[in-house]
């Protein structure tokens, strides 16, 4: 089973979105896939499809299985150590590596997705990141970042924390910021800086479709 994290230069770049379409194309290849969330924030139980397991589960064909892919669910839009404390809880690495690793230990499919709560260096616990959770797993890591003005910044200052940390980059995946500069001229702003990694523009279109992505992932040796 391949199993890759999928980290962001920051929140509400789009990962959610190149997750799902990546889930729909990889189904419709007839290969089987899942989505694994550990925590998130933001999350309305009146409306759970709104939020980003929901957003997976519907990708996946699996309306029910929320609970499943985001064992730990918040309701208030903070991050996840402050969104757990209003209710009484405290998050720890330590469990969230514990929920990852039981579910990575289950090899039942083609593909599974380990998505991030924020950016790379978002806080998940009052003093652990998503990265100190991505080293614990040791995945390859799918980097979605957005193509608003100062996304190269961010995108080169989270690639130097990935490598500094001995992380493998599978590849970057722009995600199409809305009122944004075209996503084309920023890819190639950013190829200048990048020779190395695969790069892969997501447009924003819910009907964007992940094949050269699925390629690139399910190629010999990758």
């Amino acid at each position: 089973m391949k199993s890759l994290f999928v980290a962001g230069t920051g929140t509400d770049i789009g990962k959610t979105h190149v997750a799902c379409a990546l889930i729909r194309t990889v189904r419709a290849r007839g290969l089987s896939v899942d989505a694994f969330k550990p925590v998130v924030s933001g999350f309305d139980p009146a409306d759970p499809m709104a939020s980003d397991p929901g957003r997976l589960a519907q990708a996946l064909g699996e309306p029910d299985a929320v609970a499943r892919i985001s064992p730990r669910r918040y309701r208030a839009p903070l991050a996840p150590n402050l969104a757990a404390r209003r209710e009484g809880q405290t998050l720890r690495l330590e469990d969230l590596v514990a929920d990852c690793g039981a579910r990575l230990s289950r090899p039942d499919r083609d593909l599974l997705l380990v998505e991030g709560a924020g950016g790379v260096m978002s806080p998940l616990t009052d003093a652990a990141t998503n990265l100190d959770l991505m080293v614990a797993l040791n995945l390859p890591v799918l980097l979605v970042a957005g193509s608003y003005l100062g996304t190269v910044s961010h995108v080169l200052t989270a690639l130097e924390v990935l490598r500094a940390r001995g992380l493998a980059l599978t590849a970057i995946v722009m995600s199409e910021s809305l009122d944004a500069p075209a996503l084309a001229q920023t890819a190639a702003m950013l190829r200048g800086f990048e020779m190395d990694a695969p790069l892969v523009l997501a447009p924003r279109a819910e009907s964007w479709d992940a094949t050269a992505l699925a390629d690139l992932l399910f190629a010999a040796g990758s």
